[in-house]
């Protein structure tokens, strides 16, 4: 069961980031039909997937979308940080696109799959036989390899990522350093995803998730606007 769920979230990860981008949202959605059908085929509750408590899930989970947007706001008002979010993802967009992006490609094309798939299935597998200290331990560290990809696109439009992490280094060394800053945040991040998991269900990690992606292409723009001419 848990070779099968990584397999199937490793064949959505390619299609998604390397050869049908546009079509994750139709990816995403099978991939996590067939993840949750494998899971309750192997006799895992509604509840152990993390569909429960959806009332406090989205209380928390909507503060915690509310905090980002303030930080966001505060990021791209101080001119040593608003560099951080120039981002030729969202700035190369048209404005349809970019709504596109942050209401359809971000919400069901990511999140929907990655929430479902690492902090759902595979955590729900996982604290069934191993306890919660494993199932977070290793759903994090699998989310965390989950952004190789994604990570290296994002060290090509965002110069300033680079920046942090090297001067005068080689282009290569820089993406190589990117990449792996992203992992470990991303791992990081999947522990607090967990940890709201536990206390709100999915919705709480979700609607995190959600404003953190989807708010990026918004402030990239104010961002944009707000840089010296």
């Amino acid at each position: 069961m848990l070779l099968r769920s990584v397999a199937v979230l490793v064949a959505a990860n390619v299609l998604n980031n390397r050869v049908a981008p546009r079509l994750a949202p139709l990816t995403s959605a099978l991939a996590t039909a067939s993840l949750v059908a494998m899971a309750r085929s192997r006799g895992l509750s509604w509840q152990e997937l993390g569909f429960h408590q959806g009332r406090r899930g989205a209380v928390a989970g909507g503060a915690l979308a509310a905090a980002v947007a303030g930080v966001y706001a505060a990021g791209i008002t101080i001119p040593r940080t608003r560099p951080l979010f120039h981002d030729e993802r969202a700035l190369s967009l048209t404005r349809a696109r970019a709504l596109e992006e942050a209401l359809l490609q971000v919400p069901v094309g990511t999140v929907l799959l990655e929430e479902v798939g690492f902090r759902g299935v595979l955590y729900g597998v996982l604290r069934r036989t191993h306890g919660t200290v494993t199932a977070t331990a290793v759903s994090s560290a699998l989310f965390g390899l989950w952004h190789i990809l994604p990570a290296i696109d994002m060290a090509k439009a965002n110069p300033a990522l680079g920046a942090l992490v090297a001067d005068e280094e080689p282009r290569r060394l820089d993406t190589a350093r990117v990449v792996a800053g992203s992992v470990v945040s991303t791992g990081a991040a999947g522990v607090l995803f967990c940890e709201l998991r536990r206390r709100g269900g999915l919705a709480a990690p979700s609607l995190l998730h959600v404003a953190t992606n989807s708010l990026g292409y918004l402030f990239a723009r104010l961002a944009a606007k707000k840089a010296p001419v």
